[in-house]
């Protein structure tokens, strides 16, 4: 097949929907499928990149932090996706790439699959002083866009339950995105561990709490801060990997606590490193409640680091209390299983094995591209199946004029 994947950003930009991109473009290569990108530059100009396609777009930052839009659609670049002649569009944004992706759509005669990779509901506070009006814009916004498509890929359960709230009448399938185990595993020895160790400043006897991602409000990662100010765990450190428009006022935060010193600000990671991060950590902890799947939560769990984050729905086929970590609801269960976890070496050994395993079993690359792979070519048969339909309806309703 030949699959065009529609993003509103890609690389150099690192984010959960650009690694997800990443990881299916890879491996629908490696089943044989020729795949290009159409993504927005991050400049006033267009270019062509190998197989990538970037427009040309203008800063929205006041909508949402990092945001773009394409103010003028180039004609010349979109042409030449018309005489590729792709047989699906598989949309990851529902913006500006989105509606370059139903232009094509419908002058190329080929369905569009979606991939819903965000609540927006979680990220109001961006664009609306009230959260129920916000909820109800995302909604609206959500049914509009997904009725010009012909199947909407949801990444977990929770994300399904929201768009059949909203209203969604398409298709929904639940396929989890999946993780390249091996890149994202990549081993270091000891030694290479207390060199990052020392670099990074963690004290020899520290146990480390992992944090990583978008350093942004919703991410409530000012919750973790309190919270490790209160524990009575105190040979601690929290090591906070990424970046993002809420680093400074955390910092802040962390001084205000009197905790500045038990917190340590990485920055960005480039993702051919992120594995050795990873595996300094000894709990991988999350107080978010935005998250669509977590990937961040997988690739830790992949790593061996068992998970200590804030009950979600969306965590229930990635955490399992007990199993490979636990979800909580309050602080003194957050002090409980921490207490447990880094204390009691056999509980933590057994939730590190578990880790491993269910994130090899559920959360492989190779097996997430098989299944959305399933999805394209039924769609392609019922595409076709709509229009031959469509046309025995109107080659009828001639015959009934004469």
């Amino acid at each position: 097949m030949k699959i065009l994947l529609t993003t509103e950003c890609y690389a150099p930009v690192i984010n959960g929907v650009v690694t997800s991109v990443m990881t299916l473009e890879k491996e629908l290569r490696e089943l044989g499928h020729e795949v290009k990108i159409l993504t927005l530059s991050t400049t006033k100009r267009s270019y062509q990149k190998g197989h990538v396609t970037y427009i040309r777009s203008l800063g929205a930052g006041k909508l949402y932090p990092g945001a773009r839009f394409a103010w003028r659609t180039d004609t010349q670049y979109l042409d030449e996706m018309i005489d590729w002649q792709p047989d699906i569009i598989h949309s990851h944004c529902e913006f500006s790439t989105f509606l370059m992706a139903r232009q094509l759509a419908g002058k190329l005669g080929i369905p569009i699959v979606h991939t819903y990779h965000t609540v927006y509901e979680d990220y109001t506070h961006y664009f609306s002083p009230n959260q129920k009006w916000g909820r109800a814009m995302v909604a609206i916004f959500s049914r509009k866009v997904l009725k010009n498509t012909h199947c909407v890929i949801a990444p977990t359960n929770k994300v399904r339950s929201i768009l059949m709230e909203y209203g969604v009448t398409r298709p929904i399938q639940v396929v989890p995105t999946g993780i390249n185990l091996v890149r994202i595993t990549k081993s270091i020895d000891d030694q290479e561990k207390q060199t990052l160790r020392m670099r990074l400043g963690i004290p020899i006897h520290h146990k480390v709490l992992l944090s990583v991602g978008r350093l942004a409000k919703e991410k409530n990662l000012e919750e973790i801060l309190f919270f490790l100010s209160k524990t009575e765990q105190k040979n601690v450190t929290l090591l906070i990997v990424g970046d993002g428009p809420n680093r400074e006022s955390l910092e802040e935060y962390a001084k205000t606590l009197g905790i500045r010193n038990n917190v340590i600000f990485v920055g960005m990671v480039s993702p051919a490193d992120i594995s050795a991060y990873y595996q300094l950590g000894d709990v991988f902890v999350s107080a978010s409640n935005s998250e669509t799947q977590g990937l961040t939560y997988v690739e830790a769990l992949a790593n061996g680091v068992p998970a200590l984050c804030r009950k979600d729905s969306c965590l229930d086929d990635v955490i399992t209390d007990g199993e490979n970590g636990w979800q909580y609801s309050s602080f003194d269960e957050f002090d409980e299983k921490l207490r447990m976890m880094l204390s009691q070496e056999e509980v933590y050994r057994r939730l590190s094995t578990h880790a491993r395993a269910k994130a090899a079993c559920n959360y492989s690359s190779d097996s997430f591209a098989r299944k959305i792979e399933q999805i394209y070519q039924q769609e392609i048969v019922n595409f076709g199946r709509t229009i031959l339909k469509s046309r025995g309806d109107d080659l009828h309703r001639v015959d009934e004029g004469r």
